[in-house]
């Protein structure tokens, strides 16, 4: 067997070099999950101790189909919020659109997080989980309209996540 020569393997090596990013890049595009925290808004922007915050986050939908049965985890420095831990959210995220979904509020202290953090800052990590395709439609049952909820399967994707840091505040809220 004739071992090939270095003038035979260069083209292929070079073609192979050159291949290798452009099979990666469509690689990296087709795997671009269909939905994404585009926003997480905690109100007080500036929390202090024994603060209750206001949470929504904003979701992005750039699939074909509404999405829903969104399963979010929030952690806050770091600690899982366990809350979310069995929870589904049942709102519809319209195809090519974007939708601002309001979780659960949080107190900044509170058993489980007895103290303020040292550093000054709270970094609040949203996760969105996991989701399903829907599809959502009007029919007739005993003479009315229905709206009628049919998943069509799960996103693939996920997760994705989004954190947000946030100053706080030495005062603890007036009231």
């Amino acid at each position: 067997m004739k071992r090939p020569t270095a003038a035979a393997i260069l083209p292929l090596a070079l073609a192979l070099h050159i291949a290798g990013p452009i099979f990666a890049q469509e690689t990296e595009q087709a795997a671009a999950p269909e939905l994404a925290i585009t926003a997480i808004t905690v109100e007080p922007e500036k929390p202090g101790p024994d603060t209750l915050c206001r949470l929504r986050v904003k979701v992005k939908n750039d699939g074909a189909e509404i999405a829903s049965q969104l399963g979010f985890d929030v952690k806050l420095n770091g600690q899982q919020l366990t809350v979310y831990d069995n929870q589904l959210f049942m709102f519809p995220v319209p195809a090519g659109g974007e939708d601002e979904i309001q979780l659960y509020n949080f107190w900044t202290t509170e058993t489980s997080r007895p103290e303020m953090p040292a550093g000054g800052k709270y970094e609040v990590e949203v996760v969105l989980r996991e989701a399903q395709w829907m599809s959502i439609t009007m029919e007739e049952e005993d003479g009315e309209e229905v709206e009628v909820w049919s998943p069509l399967g799960a996103v693939d994707g996920l997760p994705v996540s989004s954190t947000v840091t946030l100053e706080t505040s030495k005062t603890k809220p007036a009231g």
